[in-house]
């Protein structure tokens, strides 16, 4: 039985120039049909799967008009058991969050929504291409809260072309000031088939040295000093707040993804739902099957992934079993600490992580 569901809204108010995640622009005239077509998936899928977690992402899931989400979720509710279902989050971009939207979203279950500031600053917002400006990302927090969301958690990128480190400070010391529950920080990479990959290839972005070193320690000093804990390298969140889907995929649970390009790994095999949405919704009309891309993930396998993702976590991996020649070299690099058992990134281990976990593999 798989306890984690995760639901792809591939459509979007606008395609940011960065992002790397199947999306397009929003269609109505498609719109209808991929709400029917996701509910066949759901229903094929349904004997299997009992969710402790839902998550729903994109794209931009709130692209979709309030009487849509209804549809959809309302839709999934009559097929799958949502009984069990302690975490339902949604992720909604600034532009289109309403109070309508937000109390509906509520009454059906959503327990947390992740929002996409991004930054408060207005000209780097633009550099990133978002539709938002920072006021109406302020208004929209406000609207959440209103509502009574329970959980809220704001992202934030570092590492933006022409980004200073006194504009990060202040982002980081005005998302701290609105008190969200969990707040995410992550560093623009420039990833293929994006337009930022582009303009990184004919050399008009380039990072600057050390930088980015510069803005993640500087989000672990702001935001440790406002009582958030980093519990997972991108991740820092009040007590009793952190992202159960995410920690459900670092710590190796079995999952099920719907719609386009959605992941599902399953007892050993993992595979990945056509990145078509036209296609998709063909697929499915023709009762033929999702999969673009498939393959078998044996034990050693999981196994690797386990440690590499649970040694970016706060709680670290155990000591057993390791190499102690690889152990003390990299405690004696100041790259890893023991709590009791386990193995734990030290402050200068995180900048590292994917260097130390390669060494413990």
């Amino acid at each position: 039985m798989v306890h984690h569901l995760y639901v792809h809204i591939p459509f979007c108010p606008k395609v940011c120039p960065y992002c790397s995640f199947y999306k397009e622009a929003s269609d109505r005239n498609k719109t209808k049909a991929f709400l029917e077509a996701m509910l066949c998936e759901a229903a094929a899928a349904a004997p299997g799967l009992r969710p402790e977690t839902v998550f729903f992402g994109g794209g931009t899931p709130t692209a979709l008009s309030t009487p849509q989400l209804d549809f959809l979720i309302s839709g999934l509710r009559e097929r799958i058991d949502f009984s069990g279902v302690r975490e339902f989050t949604i992720e909604m971009n600034p532009a289109t969050v309403s109070l309508e939207k937000a109390s509906g979203l509520l009454a059906h279950g959503v327990n947390r929504v992740s929002m996409g500031v991004q930054s408060w600053d207005d000209g780097l917002l633009k550099t990133l291409g978002r539709v938002h400006n920072a006021s109406q990302a302020a208004r929209s927090f406000q609207i959440l809260r209103e509502a009574g969301v329970p959980n809220i958690n704001l992202d934030l990128i570092f590492g933006i072309p022409g980004q200073s480190v006194g504009q990060w400070r202040e982002t980081l010391q005005k998302t701290i000031g609105f008190g969200p529950d969990h707040i995410s920080a992550y560093c623009l990479t420039y990833e293929e088939d994006t337009e930022y990959f582009e303009r990184f290839s004919r050399g008009e972005y380039a990072p600057e040295d050390g930088r980015d070193a510069d803005f993640f320690e500087l989000a672990m000093d702001e935001l440790s000093a406002a009582g958030y804990a980093q519990y997972e390298i991108s991740n820092h969140a009040r007590p009793g707040r952190e992202c159960l889907h995410n920690l459900a995929y670092w710590q190796g649970n079995d999952y099920c993804g719907f719609g386009p390009s959605a992941f599902t790994t399953r007892a050993g095999r993992r595979w990945r739902n056509i990145a078509d949405t036209a296609a998709y919704i063909r697929r499915i009309e023709a009762r033929e099957p999702l999969e673009d891309d498939f393959e078998m993930v044996p034990g050693e396998v999981r196994e690797a992934e386990r440690t590499a993702f649970a040694l970016r976590t706060s709680g670290g991996i155990s000591s057993s079993g390791r190499d102690p020649e690889k152990i003390a070299a990299l405690h004696a690099h100041g790259l890893i600490r023991h709590e009791d058992d386990r193995l734990v990134l030290t402050r200068r281990g995180r900048l590292l992580a994917d260097e130390v976990a390669s060494e413990l593999l």
